[in-house]
């Protein structure tokens, strides 16, 4: 034996040696494979073509699969699909409910109607629960706060919004996952804004208003709760449905004069929002506008000045010629509130884009407002 193996060459030596150890590997890794539960050594049965039984095969594990192979099935896969999936094994738990799975859904489903005003507060309540209670939290079912008592303070007050918490924190684990889930089981109420509140009070049409909204699965509509107008009791509306609701575009509250940063660059034709509330102790609301030209100009766009007046004409063209809403006036420089009991108080401009405008324009009146 010693004799026949001297006289094999170097080479074949070390190749034996190498083909031990890749079978030694192949068994240990055999093994390893039968801990986990996904992993587990399950015995395939199957017929050959000859008939006969194969069997003792480990199964082929989804964990096997490569990183990007796994993401881009998870990202097939339903909300509901991924928080199943979640209870399989630690693995695939720690894969289905990681933030880049669950920010897509996010965005897809909710982006449109929470922002991030609505994410940061959402985050201060969870720092807040999670100080006073840290077993509170729970990714397959974030139960962690029912506010039936609608807080609509945080809508019409100045508010300040704490630093979120850093990287290492308990709450910014499986965040988004978090976040979806208190926004589909409607646990969660936040601060977004209906076109047309009240399903389309004449007197509110073509305006926008801050609500304190919350999801229902059952109808898959929205419950609204507006600020009180004066010494009036809320008004809550359900149906909202998805069109007619959408998230704050500026952080500016409905008790707080928005400050417009480009009122110099507004010109005749363009589409604008306008702040409008009809007493001092009343909300702001978002009304639709475009900017006029003045009285004295001929309305050619070749010859038109108006942009270099210190006045910005705003007219409501929902309205009717001679309504006392049809049209006001706003200087450039000084725009703060201005107005009175009688026609109301106006305040801050913001310019709209293309996106905006359609939007707005899906809501115009079949007749025209007195």
């Amino acid at each position: 034996m010693s004799g026949t193996f001297e006289s094999l060459p170097p080479f074949s030596v070390w190749l034996a040696l190498a083909l031990v150890l890749i079978m030694l590997i192949v068994k240990a890794r055999s093994k390893i494979r039968e801990k986990p539960m996904m992993r587990a050594g399950r015995e395939l049965k199957f017929e050959t073509n000859a008939g006969t039984s194969c069997e003792n095969v480990p199964a082929a594990s989804f964990l096997d699969l490569s990183e990007l192979v796994m993401d881009n099935l998870l990202s097939k896969l339903s909300p509901q699909a991924l928080s199943k999936a979640a209870s399989v094994c630690k693995e695939l738990r720690q894969r289905c409910t990681s933030d880049h799975v669950w920010l897509p859904r996010v965005l897809a489903k909710w982006g449109g109607v929470a922002g991030d005003l609505a994410f940061e507060e959402w985050m201060n309540d969870c720092i807040s629960l999670y100080a006073h209670n840290p077993y509170k939290l729970d990714d397959s079912s974030f139960d962690y706060k029912s506010r039936k008592s609608w807080p609509l303070s945080r809508i019409w007050t100045p508010r300040e919004i704490p630093p979120l918490p850093q990287k290492n924190d308990e709450c910014n684990q499986n965040v988004y996952m978090k976040w979806y889930i208190a926004l589909e089981t409607g646990n969660y109420c936040f601060r977004g804004q209906v076109y047309n509140r009240e399903h389309g009070h004449v007197g509110f049409l073509m305006s926008c208003y801050d609500a304190e909204v919350c999801y229902d699965r059952e109808s898959d509509t929205f419950k609204a709760r507006y600020p009180p107008h004066g010494t009036c009791s809320p008004v809550l509306e359900e149906g909202v449905s998805w069109e007619r609701l959408r998230k704050p575009p500026v952080s500016t509250t409905a008790q707080e004069v928005y400050v417009s940063p480009s009122l110099r660059n507004l010109r005749p034709g363009d589409h604008v929002e306008v702040q409008w509330r009809a007493e001092k102790t009343y909300p702001y609301g978002w009304w639709y506008g475009v900017v006029g030209h003045s009285e004295a100009c001929s309305k050619d766009m070749r010859r038109c000045v108006c942009h270099l007046d210190d006045t910005v004409w705003l007219e409501f063209n929902q309205y009717a010629p001679g309504s006392r809403w049809r049209r006001t006036e706003v200087n450039r420089d000084n725009h703060t509130e201005k107005g009175d009991d009688t026609e109301g108080y106006y305040a801050g401009v913001r310019k709209l884009s293309k996106d905006e405008v359609s939007v707005w324009t899906r809501f115009w009146p079949k007749e025209l407002l007195e």
